[in-house]
């Protein structure tokens, strides 16, 4: 998801006053020629995930809001009162793909929107370059509490798989599986289909290897290790960091309720950090309490002592 192009890299010039003896050329046209094609390469890139957190959105307030490193807060609702009304970029989420046909390709990102509540809503933006800077050219509102399982670019429209409220799901736990498809035209960002696929079940996460991304949302897998996890009926297996690993699998009667048995796994020793991580991982597998998505991810939370925490993983063959 987030194959992006980068600034291209000025070239120096060596040997800038003999070249410039024996050609009459005047010394800075080198500089000027690489000034020019950075120039160049900074209006036609695609918008990039670091710019995104440091630029105005329209669409979600009355009035245009600018987020900094990510964020936005604005005063209280009530005077005197404690919360206030946040945005935020989900900085887990991008794509990028052309909605209008002309180059450079947009950028497409979620927001999550709070006044306070327990609403959390969640909208869609796309980001264009116009004139070298990142623009928010449209946003839409997806909706309070849905969970984001995929995305992408296709055909010029925006199409996410979400989990959303279903005609008889409380506003917590959504249950109802959709494709929902946007399209730009001169209103802006509008829906313009949706596809209803069923109820949030074991079905939508088996029968795909899962690689464990993050311990929990803040601590990310460190590089050279991998984690995985399958589902298969009522078993689940995988590799822990060291030692491959199996267990039972019982799905509960309430939303999204699921229940891991004794786990067991093969006695090969590893280096420190891949037995500590893998010690972690299982002693978090045996606490699992249910499953859902995350801004694409695949979200096991677990809780054990009184700790609430959440594993994410991503399908291994993206």
């Amino acid at each position: 998801m987030k194959c992006v192009s980068r600034d291209l890299h000025a070239l120096f010039m060596t040997a800038v006053f003999i070249l410039v003896a024996l050609s009459g050329c005047s010394p800075n046209n080198g500089n000027d020629a690489a000034a020019t094609d950075q120039k160049s390469a900074s209006l036609t890139r695609v918008p990039e995930m670091e710019e995104l957190g440091s630029i105005s959105y329209t669409g979600i307030h009355e009035e245009a809001l600018t987020l900094v490193e990510g964020h936005w807060e604005g005063e209280p609702v009530e005077d005197g009162a404690a919360s206030r009304p946040a945005v935020g970029l989900v900085e887990d989420f991008y794509l990028h793909g052309d909605l209008d046909g002309e180059w450079p390709p947009e950028a497409v990102i979620t927001l999550w929107e709070t006044s306070g509540g327990s609403a959390v809503n969640t909208y869609v933006a796309i980001v264009a370059r116009r004139d070298g800077h990142a623009v928010n050219t449209a946003t839409a509102l997806v909706g309070d509490r849905v969970q984001l399982r995929a995305g992408r670019i296709a055909a010029g429209r925006i199409e996410l798989d979400l989990v959303q409220q279903g005609p008889n799901d409380a506003a917590c736990c959504p249950t109802e599986t959709v494709t929902r498809i946007w399209e730009t035209g001169p209103d802006g960002l509008r829906e313009v289909e949706q596809r209803n696929t069923g109820s949030l079940s074991l079905a939508d996460i088996e029968g795909k290897e899962w690689q464990l991304e993050k311990m929990t949302r803040d601590e990310a897998v460190p590089d050279g290790l991998v984690v995985t996890l399958v589902f298969i009926n009522d078993r689940i297996s995988g590799r822990a960091g060291c030692n491959n690993y199996f267990g039972s699998l019982t799905a509960g009667d309430r939303y999204a309720e699921i229940t891991l048995g004794k786990i067991g796994s093969t006695r090969m020793a590893c280096p420190p950090a891949a037995m500590e991580l893998e010690n972690r991982y299982l002693q978090a597998l045996s606490g699992v309490t249910g499953f859902g998505f995350l801004n694409g991810r695949l979200a096991l939370i677990w809780q054990q002592e009184g700790v609430v925490s959440t594993l994410l993983f991503t399908p291994r063959d993206e």
